[in-house]
């Protein structure tokens, strides 16, 4: 098979498609013939080594594809899928390739309607914006919310959930063209990086409450403007560090702000069950197939190309979702 191996840990250019064996299914495993893969920061952090592992990998934690070889059943019987069935996963390895292994309980069932390149689209970070808007802070009707980098693929799905839930956002982007795609979004208002002053303008816009939650995936530059736009008791999810770490924070901080919570969400922990998965994933896919949650893809790259997908996530050139695609599916939009 074609995959795209990390050999070291580096800028993009590490990135290589290579011929590589074709793994096989272990018991209680699927073996997928992958048709698309998402690209997230994630998968950057894993090649620059800032979530150091073994060295060769493959990366690419979310995908989808059809079952083509279920390994060995297991003790309690044989896995959920056959031969045939349309998957898409989330949080497991390998997705940069033509074929990869999945622990068949981790993998979900692609509704019939569904394009692989949506599922793979919409999986790991629809799941996301699911549990930051409906368990870390659960959006209720009349609420404001922040969400940094509101024209990405979590951004564009954050901001369509919570006006969903009722709730209204107030977005910030890097340029004209974002804003455009933010408030195409559902956004209530678009704040711009570099030019406003985001924690007044949040007072300003919100009569000088501030907000009820900051969903912020961008870390350390944005941190503090997060913190000072919650209003008293307000969440801050930092559910990513795109721009950098988050320095370590004196609690006596969220006091002074008004007695508010700062967490580090992660996803594995909102889908920790097969029964959490299946449930958020089904949500999610409901949402999609139902009209109401639209899933932006803002390229499409083949394997070959990994390197570029990667320098165009990190240099913030995109709106929407970026994936990698094999020959299944291969078509360069970017």
């Amino acid at each position: 098979m074609k995959a795209v191996l990390v050999r070291e840990f580096g800028a993009p250019d590490v990135l290589r498609a290579e011929e590589a064996a074709d793994p096989r299914p272990g018991p209680g495993d699927v073996l997928v013939a992958v048709e698309a893969a998402g690209v997230n920061f994630i998968d950057v952090y894993r090649r620059s080594g800032v979530y150091p592992g073994p060295l060769p990998f493959v990366p690419g934690a979310e995908a989808a594809g059809v079952v083509v070889a279920v390994g060995p059943a297991t003790d309690t019987g044989p896995g959920p899928h056959r031969i045939g069935d349309r998957v898409a996963w989330a949080n497991q390895p390998g997705g940069y390739a033509e074929l990869a292994v999945i622990p068949a309980h981790r993998a979900v069932a692609v509704p019939d309607t569904m394009p692989c390149t949506t599922a793979a689209a919409v999986i790991l970070q629809g799941m996301t914006a699911h549990y930051l808007t409906h368990d870390t802070y659960q959006v209720r009707p009349g609420d404001t919310v922040l969400v940094h980098a509101a024209a990405g693929g979590m951004g564009l799905l954050l901001s369509q959930l919570v006006r969903l839930r009722g709730g209204r956002v107030i977005g910030t982007v890097s340029t004209a063209e974002k804003e455009k795609a933010a408030r195409a979004a559902g956004a209530w208002q678009v704040l711009r990086h570099g030019q406003d002053d985001i924690a007044a303008a949040v007072r300003e816009l919100t009569d000088g409450e501030g907000v009820a939650a900051v969903y912020d995936g961008v870390g350390a530059p944005t941190f503090d403007a997060s913190l000072d736009s919650l209003r008293p008791r307000g969440t801050l999810a930092v559910f990513g560090q795109s721009g950098g770490r988050v320095p370590p924070v004196d609690l006596q901080r969220l006091n002074a702000a008004g007695s508010v919570f700062v967490t580090r969400p992660n996803l594995d922990h909102h889908i920790a069950t097969a029964g959490e998965l299946t449930h958020r994933a089904a949500a999610v896919f409901g949402l999609v197939a139902g009209g109401r949650l639209d899933v932006h893809i803002g390229g499409s790259f083949p394997l070959e190309r990994a390197a570029q997908a990667h320098q165009a996530l990190e240099g913030r050139v995109s709106t929407g979702k970026l994936l990698l695609t094999t020959g299944t599916t291969n078509g360069d939009t970017s």
